[in-house]
Parts: structure tokens; sequence; C-alpha cells
């Protein structure tokens, strides 16, 4: 009997890892990406998993860091998003960067090369036809208008919308060696994986007023009331907040040392590498809405960036995504079209590994289901079930918003020591716990197979 394929709608990082996951279970995919014959707000290329904002995966340290221990469990079962970031992996200290181009042209390449892979350049404008049958969608946080009403039509709920914005990137042969440096905060990694560029007090307050005073993007009148996702707020946005918010925030001068003066500066700009040749760098952190004009002269306030070329400026985008823990079941199915999966960023989780990891799992939840066998959910102590969970049921449907996969998703603890608490490292507990259940899972998943 011929296998009925499983169409996935969405190239991205959600709809990469969910047709490479179907087609790593022997299920065919017929995979539908509108790009290059509609482009987007924000997309350049018509490659799969493009990123869009940063180059950077966030920590991979699995005991300490939620989203390393996230990358950790994609890794072991088998992504081709994390096989593909660390291939190209650039320095980034603790964190995983990657060469952007190398990395979505890897994917590609894979998802090209795969035989059970069917790819259709074409947009699919509405809801996808029950003839379909079995569906993932994954269209990600920049959803086509038309596909956005279906949704919103399909499941009774007024989709829910927040701004997210990209940082600058800049040459480094423009930057100025003589006021920057290169170091890790507090050495991690190859302990200089990062441009540091400082400035002093009134430098710093400077650029501050300059930020608060810089012309904005204008929103149209149905966008002003669209919040922005807190994760990644535009510069200027945090400046408004206070003149010291930018210093406890991404210019946190703390674990760095200025070589000119042998002390911790006033406040720092860092910049990570954006590209596997070291000629590109990004503005950490640095994300923001004002207009290009703008963003050129007040950026080149910063003393090492007086001469700073860009390779390409900041800007903002509407992000949508759906009330999941409201209108998905457990197995991320539409309640309202239970042939139909969500994946990725529209189902309001928030960063690359993330929208990934549920691409992964609807990509095994659709392949169990194509090939009539049981798939029991990752446990919820796992950082795959706790994700899950939380976009499932766990999180209030009434002031749902997008969340990076964080400890606090996890299930408590048991048998914390009363003695020595000061001592107990309880992201390092949730990490191993984590470990066990997910190898158990695996083991399970693979016998089931």
């Amino acid at each position: 009997m011929t296998q009925k394929p499983v169409h996935v709608v969405g190239g991205g990082l959600a709809g990469s890892e969910a047709a490479w996951a179907l087609a790593k279970a022997g299920v065919p995919v017929i995979l539908h990406e509108m790009r290059p014959v509609r482009g987007t707000e924000a997309h350049q290329t018509p490659k799969f998993a493009e990123l869009v904002c940063s180059n950077s995966f966030r920590s991979d340290e699995w005991e300490a860091n939620a989203v390393g221990l996230l990358h950790r469990e994609l890794r072991l079962s088998g992504s081709l998003v994390l096989k593909a970031a660390d291939a190209h992996r650039v320095p980034a200290g603790a964190a995983l960067a990657v060469d952007r181009e190398g990395f979505s042209q890897a994917v590609t390449d894979a998802i090209e090369a795969e035989p059970l892979i069917d790819i259709r350049r074409e947009e699919v404008a509405g809801l996808p036809p029950e003839e379909w049958g079995s569906t993932i969608v994954a269209t990600g946080p920049l959803t086509s208008p038309a596909l956005a009403q279906a949704i919103r039509e399909a499941t009774g709920e007024d989709s829910l919308a927040f701004f997210d914005a990209i940082a600058p990137i800049i040459h480094k042969d423009s930057i100025d060696f003589s006021k920057a440096w290169l170091q890790s905060r507090w050495d991690k990694g190859d302990g200089k994986d990062y441009v540091n560029c400082a400035m002093d007090k009134d430098q710093y307050e400077a650029f501050i007023a300059a930020l608060r005073a810089g012309e904005k993007t204008e929103f149209k009148d149905w966008e002003k009331d669209t919040p922005y996702f807190e994760g990644c707020l535009p510069i200027e946005v945090m400046a408004e907040r206070g003149i010291e918010t930018l210093r406890f925030g991404p210019m946190k001068p703390v674990g760095l040392r200025d070589p000119a003066t042998e002390r911790r500066p006033y406040a720092v700009v860092q910049l990570r590498q954006d590209n596997a040749l070291g000629t590109l760098f990004n503005m950490v952190g640095f994300q923001t809405k004002l207009k290009y004009g703008e963003q050129s002269r007040v950026f080149r306030m910063i003393p090492a960036l007086a001469n700073a070329e860009f390779a390409r400026l900041g800007g903002i985008h509407r992000n949508t995504f759906i009330n999941s823990p409201r209108v998905l079941d457990a197995g991320l199915r539409l309640k309202a079209r239970p042939n139909l999966r969500f994946a990725g960023q529209v189902t309001g989780v928030e960063g690359y590994v993330e929208s990934a990891a549920i691409g992964l799992l609807a990509g095994r939840f659709a392949a169990a289901e194509a090939l009539g066998q049981p798939f029991v959910p990752p446990p919820p102590v796992t950082a795959f079930g706790a994700l899950l969970a939380h976009i499932t049921g766990g999180g209030d449907a009434k002031t749902f918003q997008p969340m990076n996969c964080n400890f606090g998703l996890f299930p408590p603890l048991e048998n914390v020591p009363t003695k020595g608490k000061k001592h107990f490292d309880r992201k390092k507990a949730h990490a191993h716990r984590a470990a066990e259940a997910l190898d158990a899972w695996l083991g399970n998943s693979q016998a089931a197979q």
C-alpha cells in the first residue's frame, strides 16, 4: 500500500524540521513554501530555515540553561536544524551562533536531496483542504494575511500579534579597534568571541538621549495597539523605560574589562560574529524601529562605530501567533480541524530552537499517526515536554504571550535538600532529571518504530 503523504505548509525552521522528522520515519512529505513566489517583510532569500533576525541560537550550556538543554534534546533526536547549526558554528562564547548563509544553505541542501520530500513552491492562501488529510501548518510569525484570516475564521478566535525587531549588521573592517577589544563575558568560549565597544558615562547618556529622540517607524492605525514581545524589545523602547535600563540589559558591562583603562567600562555595546568569514558582526540586543537614516546617525555615536558601514540596517515586522492553549489539543492538533497540526512560532513559542523543537514534535506526532503507531508525548520534565505542555494548556489562554524555553516551565523538583540550599544547583538538577527522562522516552519511541 502506498503511504499517503503528509503536507507541511511553511519552509522555516519548524516546517523544515517537521518535514525532516516525517521523512526520516519513512513517511512521504509534500512541503509547501511560498517563497520566492510570494515574499515576506523580513525574508531575503528562498532558502529553507532562513534566519531573519539574530544568528544566535542562544546558550549552548545544557546543564545551566533551559535553551541549552533544548539544544541537547534536539541533537539526540536527530534534529536537522541543530545538525546544520553545529556544522556552521561561529565563535560566540557559551552561545551557539551560526553563519546564517551556510546554515540555511545546509538545511536547504538536505531538504532538496531527501527523496521522500516533494517541494512545492506555492502559496497556500487559505486553510489546507480536507482532502489533503494530515497537514502541519508551520507558517511562522509571518503567516500570509489570507491564511491568517482563514485560521481566525476556523477557530473563532482573534489571532494575537506582536511586533518583532531586527538588529543591524556591521562590516568588521569599519570598526575602530583602537576603541574596541575582543572578549567574551567572564572569558567564556574562546574568551575573545565578541567585539566590545565601550562608552563612558557622558557618551552613554548622550546616546540614550539620541535613542529617545530619534525618528521612529510609524505604525498604521490597526497596528498601534499591538504589543511587543518582552524578550525582543526595540533598543529605543528599552531606553524610554529609564536611563539605566540598557546598562542592566544589552549594554551591561559585567564580566568585561577594558584594556585601555584596566577597569570595567561604564557601558558596552557587544558585536557578535555573523558569518563564517568573520567579516560581518551584528549588534547584540540592538533590534530597533528607528528609521534607517536615524540608525546610521545614532549608532555612529558609539565611539568604536563612528565610521561603521552597515551590511544591513535594523527593521521591524508584525508577528502573528494563535492562542494555542485554547485552540490546540495535546498533540498540536487544531480542535476545530483535527487533521491540521500547528508547529513553530505561530503556536506562540519564541525563538529559533523552540520553533524547531515544536516542528520536530509535530513531525513525530504526524509520522506516528500516519504509520498507525502510538506516540507518547515527551515527559513534562524534559525541555520538549515542558514547552509542549505550556502551549497546549499550561499557559493561561486569557493572557497568552510568546514564551522562550525556561526552567520556570518545568514541573517542580522533588526531594530538594532542606540543608545547604544555597549550594543546591536547581538548574543542573532540572537538566539531569530531563536527560534521564529523555533517554527513556527516545528508547521507547525507537522501540515503537
